[in-house]
């Protein structure tokens, strides 16, 4: 009979936790799907926001405006963090969904530079801004929340459900942009139709929200406040205790920057690398993307797991240091496969088309040009041209206003497509070492009173400044090796360098000073 009460009790309280992850982990899916969309349109949103004269120029300041998102977590940690330690987790991060979900919206609703000029990117950057802050909010409650139920020695487990809400938000992302851009064709996606990716998060975040609604609070911080030890000041207890301050650095310097830097590099770089390093047709990288998205993200419950076996530590450590080791060759064959200097292209498989015609006062002659290689290889160059009708108009305009706008597309061939989305894989289950155990390592570390606060802020100046800054970063390292304004790189992978030094800080940092040890979530 006690054995029958035994197993009743076991499955009521695992049936509990499912329920605790699939509630925590719908909104987070959305609050990051509602955030990356912004930074896979980035292209598009560059030319709809910011002015056409210099397209470089514009996407580093979408990049840069995409980066604020992520630089204001920090300040959102701390806030919500606050709020999280004083009155409960569940309202904090309901509150962080709304927030997001509404900016989200927000954004598909700004008009383009063309009607309001620099009021659209100035707009779009404030809502950015609360983006960010919501995002900095909502990550340390989901996690802390979880963890708070997960059953001691399956936290690891349990937690990992919520780190692949992350990758399955990008993932979610770019199936609902490419089903749209399909289902509508490039020219009407670019005008407007990018913008039902963002106003489809309202019917997102109201399903999210429902079911938080009916969520219980965390039972260690209800417990803790019945007994009236919530912490009065969990700010001051956070940062101004030197113990406590001390397992911030360590947990920033030696495990969050370094994870927060793989995280990016291995999604968004690569999806940047491949579409603005490689040229690869906007779709094929998409899905290039998704699909090693798709194989890996099973492996964050993995390393998850195996934390609970072997701790936390070894496996984060080891995800950095094979990735720094590894980054170099994987994209030095990425960009190898996809370079056309390298190949042989048919000379009369060649077709060049031209088009010329007038919209009201301007003319626009289009230009296409598609080639074949002997690797089956395709490649489309469209260059387009608008000048003035009237001569004296055109004469009068300064020369780079005259300057053609050029769009290059590379199609792989199957086996190269193939290989790319391993290469790509490759760089997720680095993500997933790094990503899969840090969220039972975080909230291991710190005491239930302050935790949502301490453990919030190293993980989002990790992730939000250190990793969210790498496409700017990397970007600009690129460009710096660019001889001249019309020449290409003189080093494409440039860009590795950040993510590169940033690991092996941590790795180092992390291998001296973190323990392996796991802890228990105790109520003090």
């Amino acid at each position: 009979m006690a054995q029958n009460v035994t197993n009743v009790s076991h499955t009521e309280e695992v049936s509990s936790t499912r329920r605790v992850i699939a509630a925590s982990s719908v909104g987070t899916l959305i609050e990051w799907y509602d955030f990356y969309i912004f930074g896979t349109l980035a292209k598009i949103i560059s030319e709809q926001f910011f002015p056409k004269d210099n397209p470089t120029a514009a996407l580093l300041a979408t990049l840069a405006t995409f980066a604020a998102g992520f630089v204001i977590r920090p300040f959102g940690a701390l806030f919500f963090g606050r709020l999280g330690d004083l009155i409960g987790r569940k309202y904090t991060f309901l509150v962080t969904l709304v927030i997001m979900g509404g900016s989200t919206f927000a954004i598909g609703l700004v008009p383009g530079y063309k009607t309001i000029g620099f009021f659209a990117p100035a707009i779009v950057f404030i809502l950015r801004l609360l983006q960010g802050l919501a995002l900095g909010g909502e990550y340390g409650g989901a996690a802390t929340y979880v963890a708070e139920h997960s059953p001691e020695g399956k936290r690891g487990f349990w937690t990992s459900f919520i780190q692949t809400t992350a990758t399955l938000g990008l993932f979610l992302a770019l199936g609902v942009i490419l089903t749209v851009r399909q289902t509508l064709g490039v020219e009407t996606f670019t005008d407007w139709g990018w913008r039902i990716p963002f106003i489809l998060s309202a019917l997102l975040v109201g399903v999210s929200i429902f079911i938080r609604m009916r969520m219980s609070e965390s039972p260690l911080f209800a417990k803790m406040k019945k007994e009236g030890k919530t912490s009065a000041n969990p700010l001051a207890e956070s940062f101004k205790q030197k113990d406590n301050l001390k397992m911030v650095l360590i947990a920033l310097l030696g495990a969050t920057a370094g994870q927060g830097v793989v995280w990016y590099t291995g999604q968004f770089y690569a999806l940047s690398f491949l579409q603005n390093a490689c040229n690869v047709e906007f779709v094929q990288s998409n899905m290039i993307i998704s699909i090693a998205l798709l194989i890996g993200t099973p492996f964050f419950i993995v390393f998850g797991s195996l934390s609970d076996k072997i701790g936390r530590k070894y496996i984060m450590m080891a995800g950095m240091l094979i990735a720094v080791i590894a980054y170099r060759p994987i994209y030095t064959i990425m960009y190898s496969d996809a370079n056309l200097k390298t190949k042989e292209v048919i000379e009369d498989k060649t077709v060049n088309k031209m088009k010329y015609e007038v919209k009201g006062t301007d003319s626009l002659i289009t230009s296409v040009t598609t080639k074949l290689y002997t690797d089956g290889t395709s490649y489309k160059e469209t260059v387009k041209k608008k000048f003035p009708v009237d001569p004296a108009v055109k004469a009068a305009m300064p020369k780079d206003k005259l300057k053609p706008e050029t769009k290059k597309e590379v199609t792989l061939p199957q086996n190269l497509y193939y290989k790319m989305i391993g290469l790509v894989l490759i760089q997720v289950i680095f993500v997933t070492m790094v990503y899969g155990p840090i969220a039972a390592f975080l909230v291991e570390i710190f005491p239930t009173r302050i935790r949502y606060t301490s453990m919030s802020l190293p993980y989002h100046i990790g992730n939000g400044v250190f990793g969210g800054l790498v496409p700017l970063i990397s970007t600009r390292l690129v460009e710096a090796t660019r001889p001249g304004p019309d020449l290409p790189p003189a080093d494409p992978l440039a860009g590795l360098w950040y993510p590169i030094l940033i690991a092996g800080v941590s790795f180092v940092v992390g291998s001296l000073y973190i323990s392996n040890k796991t802890n228990n979530l105790d109520v003090e």
